[in-house]
């Protein structure tokens, strides 16, 4: 099967040449709701994470596939999938090799993607965690471990294709952000294979994902009064449910695909389509002010990512999910469903620079006139508040 167009922007807009199914659903998707061909021997498979979030769904999806015999689920809590094995521990006690005695593959998704964690402890977590899960498996004689990161680390730049292809170098920039810790995991992902000969590992790549429980810097983006733009950017957004993701996710656990591997929503929307479905008007500022600001903010601590993650919401970094849509895997959803999924989660949300506001914070900023006085308001607010405790 092949991949969709490159010119395919949205999966509801068939006018512009969008695959599309009955009732706006895109094709092909009834066929991938029913599961993936798999024809081998019975696996048995542990998922890390799996007490919430893709982890749940993705267990969830296992414990009923025909192609899976066990199910170990493994986290520091038990989790509410039932027909499975709970094992409760800390990713990164190494008696996690003995947990794994047995099982044909592991798919990792213990990773701390809050945007409240302090930045050493969850890069402390993430990586030494995944360090830990890789020689796990290779000494329990796991044959596959499978990774999940973020389209993120393609990087998002003026001159990027449009999609990218798996392939594409990794051009992201690591600053004091949740993208180095994605960078760090793609790289002991490469070096595994070599470290411990026998063991593949196949690494997931989705767009930005929306569903219940996700709450990252990008999700927050339509949290705020005004769309951000910086002028002379070209924004092209392109979304991942995690109920798609916990789909992709069961194809690279039976083999499917394997290597690198892209997922989203096919296609992608432009600013003004991402415009007209928010509802949300746009407030464009220069480059130096928008970027300078969210530095200083950063800086103070006042807001959770670096002024680098800005050029996720003004460059393109749409992926083409080829090598899924290769292995028969179809997306469920379209951007404009997901990102209207989106929106329905943050309403009564308000965030500005991905630091979410509330009382005071909400009304005074919310009552400016655009995203500059939201931006430098915010840290305003933040200084004053501060400054009073003090006294």
């Amino acid at each position: 099967m092949s991949s969709p167009p490159s010119h395919v922007r949205s999966g509801l807009t068939a006018e512009q040449g969008g695959p599309e199914g009955p009732e706006g659903t895109p094709e092909g998707a009834e066929a991938a709701s029913a599961g993936p061909a798999y024809a081998g021997p019975p696996l048995v498979v542990a998922v890390t994470g799996a007490a919430s979030g893709v982890g749940e769904r993705l267990t969830a999806r296992l414990a009923a596939a025909p192609g899976v015999r066990r199910v170990l689920a493994i986290d520091e809590r038990r989790g509410s999938v039932t027909g499975v094995q709970w094992r409760v521990l800390d990713v990164r006690d190494p008696a996690v090799a003995e947990r794994l005695a047995g099982v044909d593959v592991v798919v990792h998704l213990a990773l701390d993607l809050g945007m409240s964690t302090d930045p050493k402890a969850r890069s402390a977590f993430n990586v030494r965690g995944t360090q830990t899960v890789l020689t796990a498996a290779a000494a329990a004689g796991v044959h596959r471990v499978v990774l999940c990161t973020s389209a993120m680390v393609y990087g998002a730049l003026a001159d990027n294709d449009v999609p990218l292809a798996e392939d594409a170098p990794l051009r992201a920039t690591e600053e004091a952000t949740l993208v180095g810790d994605l960078l760090e995991i793609e790289r002991l992902a490469q070096r595994a294979p070599n470290a411990h000969p026998g063991l593949s590992v196949t690494v997931l790549r989705p767009a930005v994902v929306v569903g219940p429980g996700v709450d990252t810097v990008l999700t927050r983006h339509f949290e705020a009064p005004r769309l951000l733009v910086v002028a002379g950017s070209r924004p092209c957004w392109q979304f991942c449910h995690v109920d798609d993701l916990a789909a992709a996710l069961e194809y690279a656990a039976l083999g499917l695909v394997e290597g690198e591997v892209t997922v989203g929503c096919d296609g992608w929307l432009e600013q003004e389509e991402v415009e007209e479905i928010t509802g949300i008007r746009r407030m464009e500022l220069p480059a130096s002010l928008a970027l300078g600001t969210a530095a200083r903010l950063h800086r103070l601590g006042l807001t959770p990512a670096p002024a680098g993650d800005l050029a996720y919401t003004m460059y393109p970094w749409v992926v083409s999910g080829s090598r899924l849509h290769e292995a028969g895997w179809r997306p469920q959803h379209t951007n404009e469903q997901a990102l209207g999924e989106l929106l329905e989660q943050v309403s009564g949300n308000h965030a500005v620079a991905g630091r979410r506001l509330g009382g005071k914070d909400a009304a005074t900023t919310l009552g400016a006139a655009g995203a500059t006085v939201a931006l430098v308001g915010t840290a305003a607010l933040v200084r004053r508040a501060r400054k009073r405790r003090r006294m």
